[in-house]
């Protein structure tokens, strides 16, 4: 729903943008912005253009574009050859369009891994499987239930119990939440890892050695999530080499049910017991396992570094001056790969996630790099890899930018901008798609209060999209100001716009096909994310930072 803007707060606005316009201050929402030079360039975005840029990003050929990937790296050719044709500056390494970006990936070495209980060895791949850390360790057992901590709800798996030097046996379903809690609430009980830790960190604060995962036996009997969990765990762990190793992390057996049944062997509860019930308040407390069981855990490993890249561009702006100061656009142009255990179509072609975002960047640089006229300050182009891995690309941009970060003004993200929820759409999973001639917009105020302001006064005075500011609250349950490429510059300093439709029946799924997207609502956003990045390029004075960002976000 489209907020107005107050007396108060337009009459500041327009006295702010009014050295960049030459307008008078009354006439500024009528006048200024519908004879912006941005209108000569904006009509260059369309339909056929975007259409045909997706349909290249988010074809199969492009295997999904996961991290890294064959996909992945043809898509950044393509970026990158497009921007080259349109004389966008390349402001990558060396001269490139590309911010090289190296990943250490830590891989089961052939000998793989070995798992024993005194005497009773047990097969890697049918009795187990074991996460890529290596490990040579032994020790006693313990079970503890589903291995949370949460201090304000009085949870602590170890309560009465000293896993330090052991081994900790958690049940399958040790992912979820106990009985009574949701993730919706879990970003008002506290700080992760001081108020509240999840199995795995705990078990580590406590000391335990190693962790070993019941897998449920309607997981063990399901052949294509077995099949996941196998491809998964074989991948490795992966991780910009540059951002620092990842936190330490203790080696993970997942056990299946012979290996299961051994561990609980005359013990006071069945393994049956627990590979049925699971946890989540079913299971029983957590105990200590008989004395005399010796487990032991060997796994080898072997490290890769894979090359991948960040893409990125400059349109220089007008001002001898102000040309030094950017305004960054960013969208990650990474997905999810393939399912290869999947039935039928096994493709993630991620055509709203992220291929949308992907694509407007594209025209409006070349929109942007044909203009005969160009605002003050520059346009800084970034595609970020490795979004749907943890944010990599975006936070090795902040942490290792092209251009001094203190120059970047405000930073637009664009993440899935070309869904819509259309009448008589009963699907539960659409509820949440913005409207026709609506998007949802976050983080515009947080920041900077001029900032949001200006936002408005574009729309209103332009395309006069239906703003929807739902989610626009770092406390709101699904988090959406934590989970987009935009929290890095955020936590830079940076005040930021969070552009997005919503997620739909289709997020992470094969089907997110270039056919369902809305194009037309698709280009009216793109112009609309254009003509707002133009009136912040050619203010006279960079947007106010105001307001600090939660606590939770720094």
């Amino acid at each position: 729903m489209l907020r107005r803007l107050a007396a108060a707060v337009s009459v500041s606005v327009v006295l702010l943008l009014e050295p960049a316009f030459g307008q008078s201050a009354p006439s500024f929402q009528a006048t200024a912005v519908k004879q912006s030079p941005f209108r000569k360039s904006v009509e260059q975005i369309s339909v056929p253009q975007l259409k045909d840029y997706l349909s290249f990003v988010a074809a199969d050929e492009m295997e999904g574009r996961s991290t890294p990937s064959r996909g992945l790296d043809t898509t950044a050719r393509f970026i990158a050859t497009m921007l080259a044709r349109g004389g966008v500056k390349p402001a990558g390494d060396d001269g490139t369009y590309f911010q090289r970006i190296v990943l250490k990936r830590e891989k089961l070495a052939a000998e793989g891994a070995e798992v024993s209980l005194g005497t009773q060895k047990f097969v890697h791949g049918k009795d187990f499987f074991v996460s890529a850390v290596a490990a040579n360790v032994s020790g006693g057992l313990v079970y503890g239930g589903d291995g949370w901590y949460i201090k304000a709800k009085n949870v602590d798996a170890y309560e009465g119990l000293d896993p330090k030097g052991k081994i900790v046996v958690l049940a399958g379903a040790s992912g979820r939440l106990p009985r009574g809690i949701s993730f919706n609430e879990m970003s008002s009980l506290g700080t992760r890892g001081e108020d509240w830790m999840d199995p795995a960190a705990y078990a580590q604060k406590k000391g335990a050695v190693a962790v070993v995962i019941l897998t449920p036996l309607l997981q063990q009997a399901n052949s294509e999530a077995l099949e996941a969990q196998r491809t998964r765990l074989e991948g490795g762990r992966l991780a910009p080499e540059k951002l620092g190793a990842p936190a330490a992390s203790l080696p993970v057996v997942y056990a299946n049910l012979r290996l299961a049944q051994a561990l609980f062997a005359r013990e006071k509860v069945d393994a049956a017991t627990l590979l049925e019930g699971g946890s989540g308040g079913t299971a029983p407390k957590p105990f200590a396992l008989s004395a005399d069981k010796q487990f032991e855990i060997s796994v080898k490993t072997v490290t890769e570094r894979v090359p991948s890249q960040n893409v990125v561009g400059i349109v220089e702006g007008s001002d001898p001056e102000l040309k030094g100061e950017y305004v960054a656009f960013g969208a990650h142009y990474d997905h999810s790969g393939t399912r290869p255990e999947a039935q039928g179509d096994t493709i993630l072609n991620g055509a709203d996630d992220d291929g949308s975002g992907t694509v407007a960047l594209m025209a409006m640089a070349e929109a942007l790099s044909k203009s005969s006229q160009r605002p003050r300050r520059s346009a800084i182009f970034v595609w970020h890899m490795g979004e749907e891995m943890g944010l990599w690309g975006s936070e090795y941009f902040a942490r290792f930018p092209t251009v001094p970060i203190e120059k970047i003004v405000a930073q637009l993200n664009i993440d899935m901008i070309g869904r819509t929820r259309v009448a008589g759409d009963s699907n539960p999973r659409n509820k949440d798609l913005s409207g026709p001639n609506e998007v949802y917009v976050i983080g515009s105020k947080m920041m900077s209060t001029e900032l949001g302001a200006l936002s408005e006064a574009v729309n209103d005075a332009f395309l006069k999209l239906s703003y929807n500011y739902k989610y626009d609250d770092p406390k709101d349950p699904e988090r959406f100001f934590y989970r987009s490429d935009h929290i890095h510059y955020a936590r830079k300093g940076i005040p930021i716009i969070f552009y997005f439709t919503g997620v739909h029946a289709d997020y992470h799924q094969p089907s997110d096909e270039v056919s369902k997207i809305d194009f037309a609502k698709f280009e009216k956003i793109t112009k609309s994310i254009y003509a707002t990045f133009w009136e912040i390029a050619d203010l006279k004075s960079r947007p106010k930072v105001d307001k600090g960002l939660p606590a939770e976000a720094r």
